[in-house]
């Protein structure tokens, strides 16, 4: 606890106080990054920015922020993700409301929108009107970026779950792209129109429960199971997508997905029937984008 008393008397923090003992306390009991966590959990509790941490290193906590800013590290340290504690993720330069409810969007899933607007554009201009297919939107993550790079393009956002397309609704509300996105619920493609499509995008969920002994505690125990785990093998998901995908995308539309590593070689051989097959990696050479054509 940061907030003491003595006598009856309450001691209270300066800043920089409060910031030395908290990066302590999180480098003691193992939490990743504790300087990083540390700040982003104080700028948290006082709505302010890193800027205003050092500026103001000498300005002392209230009783509350104190008892609020205990309370976000006793989460942290507990393995609770730190977006989850402050409700906010950025993505592709957007603040976005996250929730248990959705996958908290990773810098890799940016790969992604990179490799379908290299697709979109021909010679650095947009081409007419797209429709794309944000499959498993969870937080609307794919579907807001897209939206926004490509503002001509008619995007539909689908998910399973009622919980995740209310957090995907409310981050377009707060960008002001609500009326360039559909939402959907349903599970993968079912029920959409034959090769209606130009883009099928997705995140789906693609590790192993035989590789659950290596996803981060915190993955495993904070965020929802059915966005991060496929099946047994982890491609379970991806092997219903596939057909679905090719029964609505126009001939010539694209596939694009996020995958790992580990399954990168079976989606190539699922993909064995699809033209200009690729797999790029992302910034580490690691297998993170599958591209395909439908012929």
């Amino acid at each position: 606890m940061f907030l003491q008393r003595n006598y009856g008397e309450i001691i209270f923090v300066s800043l920089r106080e409060a910031l030395s003992s908290a990066i302590t306390r999180l480098t003691r009991e193992n939490v990743p990054s504790p300087r990083l966590n540390a700040e982003l959990l104080l700028m948290f509790v006082l709505s302010c920015d890193r800027a205003y941490l050092y500026a103001h290193s000498e300005h002392e906590l209230s009783e509350d922020e104190q008892t609020r800013y205990d309370a976000a590290l006793a989460d942290r340290v507990r393995g609770v993700p730190a977006q989850y504690i402050t409700g906010h993720q950025e993505f592709w330069g957007m603040d976005l409301i996250v929730t248990p409810a959705v996958l908290i969007p990773r810098p890799e899933t940016e790969h992604v929108i990179e490799a379908v607007l290299e697709l979109a554009r021909t010679g650095g201009q947009e081409c007419p009107p797209r429709t794309i297919a944000d499959v498993g939107t969870g937080s609307g993550c794919i579907a807001l970026a897209l939206a926004k790079e490509l503002p001509t393009a008619e995007i539909h956002a689908i998910d399973i779950s009622a919980a995740a397309l209310e957090i995907a609704r409310a981050n377009a509300a707060r960008h002001q792209l609500e009326s360039r996105i559909r939402f959907h619920r349903a599970d993968l493609l079912a029920g959409f129109e034959k090769e209606y499509f130009d883009f099928v995008v997705s995140n789906p969920p693609y590790v192993g429960e035989s590789e659950a002994d290596q996803v981060q505690l915190e993955v495993r125990k904070f965020e929802p199971r059915n966005a991060v785990f496929a099946g047994h093998k982890g491609t379970e998901v991806i092997e219903r997508l596939i057909p679905q995908a090719e029964a609505v995308l126009k001939p010539g539309g694209w596939l694009v997905m996020e995958i790992s590593g580990t399954i990168a070689e079976e989606v190539n051989r699922l993909l064995a029937d699809w033209s200009d097959v690729q797999i790029k990696p992302d910034l580490q050479s690691i297998p993170r984008v599958a591209l395909a054509r439908k012929s």
